[in-house]
């Protein structure tokens, strides 16, 4: 089929780069401005677009869709038979979405009707979720509504953080998307509707979400640490600065007591501190103008001490 693409950031590079080898034709990809990072605010390519551009493929960068006739009518050249959207960011109108023949297919990160929105991956871990998937679905005009294609299951474990889920569900997706795309092809794929009352919803995540409260419980403080990993990140204030904890482990669920308070030093380890519900060992975290360090490396570095306190 000829496949029109629609993604942005590294989420979306796994299933373009499985369409681009498999026998199906991408003739065009859709992503977002390049836009300015680091200390130079240089302009940076989505990296979808850096994929597209090594294998050719004509790539569309527009600042908004919504009457947007033009790229309706260069879309319209491409012939397409379907669109493929994957984390593209943006909210895509129906006349774009009812384009092609079979219209317009979305890859997401969760078991739907769950998670709906834009950040499914961070709040199942945020939430504690010993399960989240990828479905295949077709996209309208309400949010992630969609009647479903096909879903994959996938466990979640204490060694999963928002990082190495994110890679596994990139990879699950886009082996998903080509059975799916094979059974839209040769008029065998079903799809069903999803059970909306059952809907939830990952809004955004913001910043000041990434701050941590001591009182809530380890393994809560736990999911939030690994879930901001990549950004936000968890911070708390200690010694009258911020610094951020990059890599944590629950030692206990039950014990009380102070929160936020140093407990123990565990040597070749890091520092274990109470919450409002168990204890956490601190096992990396980055202090202001410094590089992220081991917990064990700030023990001895900045001589942390039993009966400090964070937060």
């Amino acid at each position: 089929m000829r496949i029109v693409f629609w993604g942005t950031p590294d989420f979306a590079v796994q299933s373009l780069k499985k369409l681009i080898n498999s026998r199906h034709q991408v003739v065009g990809v859709i992503t977002q401005p390049d836009k300015p990072k680091g200390r130079g605010k240089k302009l940076s390519p989505p990296p979808v677009k850096v994929v597209a551009q090594e294998h050719s493929i004509p790539v569309f960068q527009p600042e908004k869709l919504k009457n947007n006739r033009q790229l309706l009518e260069e879309l319209k050249k491409l012939e397409p038979d379907i669109f493929v959207v994957v984390a593209y960011g943006k909210i895509i109108p129906e006349e774009f979405i009812n384009l092609p023949k079979h219209k317009t297919i979305n890859v997401h990160a969760s078991l739907l009707p769950e998670y709906r929105g834009a950040a499914p991956i961070h709040r199942a871990l945020m939430e504690g979720k010993d399960k989240t998937g990828v479905c295949i679905m077709e996209i309208t005009k309400e949010l992630d509504a969609g009647d479903v294609y096909a879903c994959k299951e996938l466990p979640i474990s204490d060694r999963d953080d928002i990082i190495s889920l994110h890679d596994k569900l990139a990879e699950e997706g886009a082996e998903l998307l080509l059975e799916v795309l094979d059974g839209i092809e040769k008029g065998k794929a079903v799809k069903k509707p999803q059970e909306h009352h059952k809907s939830t919803y990952a809004k955004p995540i913001k910043k000041e979400e990434g701050k941590i409260d001591w009182n809530r419980s380890a393994r809560e403080i736990f999911n939030l640490v690994r879930a901001l990993k990549v950004w936000p990140k968890a911070y708390t204030d200690f010694r009258g600065q911020q610094v951020k904890i990059l890599d944590a482990s629950v030692v206990d669920e039950n014990s009380t007591g102070e929160a936020g308070k140093v407990v123990s030093i565990k040597k070749g380890e890091g520092f274990v501190v109470q919450t409002g519900r168990g204890k956490l060992l601190i096992k990396k975290i980055q202090f202001p103008s410094g590089k992220p360090i081991s917990g064990d490396e700030a023990v001895r570095g900045y001589h942390i001490q039993e009966g400090e306190k964070l937060g």
